[in-house]
């Protein structure tokens, strides 16, 4: 792996089993996260995005081994993280931290709010108490919080606090990867830009990488410096923020895209469903490409086989699940 990549991950896949049996008699299986592929530099931001239940925060959770992975390497920092356990696993552990969607249902209820952030330092086992109450006063001062609500609990603080406190428990132990399932989806819209515009604060104070899970575009085009657009447990499309947004290319980005809610004079409203169409029974194997069923621009062929990822035509890295990439292109 390159001395650059924070996290590479390479083929996961990620199954859950689901109640009674196929044609042959073996349990089904929910296939969630299906042969995907990604990578975050230091520093940088990698958001994925996609409707709820395409699999991005099971892609998320599989990385932070907080839910078993079917296939797959995890390299972080150099370690094949995915491999490590028991003992190994738990020390690693510090490496990965999470800030979760939900402000309100991830903090202690019982814990005052320096201990919230004291918990991960105490598991990594490496710092004495004198040191956590530094480390504690310091990501207190970043994420804005005064020195007195240390002393506090949970229910003493707003939404936006109690995201504050997650966020300073995240960077307690200085992870290599702090990932972000949805940190506003949850709070107020003015709330919501103080806390994104509090992460990409820290991330130039500490050099956090990120891997930045969302379903609402506008917060990726402010967050993320790379978009993975996922659907069904398989990446669409993935392209750096610029390329992305000035010319989104797979018909399922055009619809997440044509989905935000505008307030333009004279645009027409949207912000409903995306487009009609059945969705795939990932119970059962695949045999085209996922988006088949909904996609405007299906032809033949497209429910044949598996479109892979593909760079394209007059980019670098700029890269498409599509076999009519080359005919959009020319178009």
């Amino acid at each position: 792996m390159s001395a650059q990549l924070a996290l590479d991950v390479r083929n996961l896949s990620v199954s859950f089993p689901m109640r009674g049996r196929d044609a042959d008699g073996r349990r089904r299986r929910l296939l969630a996260v299906d042969d995907v592929s990604f990578s975050v530099a230091r520093g940088k931001t990698l958001g994925i995005v996609g409707e709820s239940g395409s699999g991005k925060t099971t892609a998320a959770m599989a990385v932070a081994r907080l839910v078993p992975k079917m296939a797959g390497s995890i390299i972080i920092d150099g370690t094949d993280f995915g491999a490590l356990d028991t003992e190994a696993l738990r020390r690693a552990r510090q490496r990965v931290q999470i800030i979760f969607q939900d402000p309100y249902s991830s903090l202690n209820p019982r814990l005052r709010a320096a201990d919230i952030v004291r918990e991960p330092l105490i598991y990594a086992g490496a710092t004495s108490r004198t040191e956590q109450d530094r480390i504690i006063d310091e990501l207190f001062e970043a994420v804005g919080l005064r020195p007195e609500q240390k002393a506090l609990f949970p229910h003493q603080f707003s939404g936006g606090q109690r995201q504050r406190i997650g966020i300073a428990r995240a960077l307690s132990t200085r992870p290599s990867l702090i990932i972000c399932d949805e940190p506003v989806s949850a709070l107020d819209v003015a709330v919501q830009a103080q806390i994104l515009n509090l992460l990409k604060s820290l991330q130039a104070q500490f050099g956090l990488t990120y891997l930045f899970i969302s379903h609402d575009l506008g917060v990726v085009q402010h967050m993320c410096d790379d978009i993975a657009v996922m659907y069904m447990g398989q990446f669409m499309e993935y392209a750096n923020r610029e390329s992305f947004f000035a010319a989104p290319r797979h018909p399922y980005s055009e619809a997440l895209l044509d989905a935000v809610p505008t307030i333009e004079v004279g645009a027409q409203a949207t912000g409903g469903k995306l487009v009609d169409g059945a969705i795939p029974d990932l119970t059962k194997p695949q045999t085209g490409c996922r988006f088949a069923s909904r996609c405007p621009h299906v032809a033949a062929g497209c429910e044949d086989s598996v479109p892979l990822l593909d760079v394209w035509p007059g980019t670098s890295d700029h890269q498409l699940a599509c076999y009519r990439a080359a005919e959009f292109a020319a178009s």
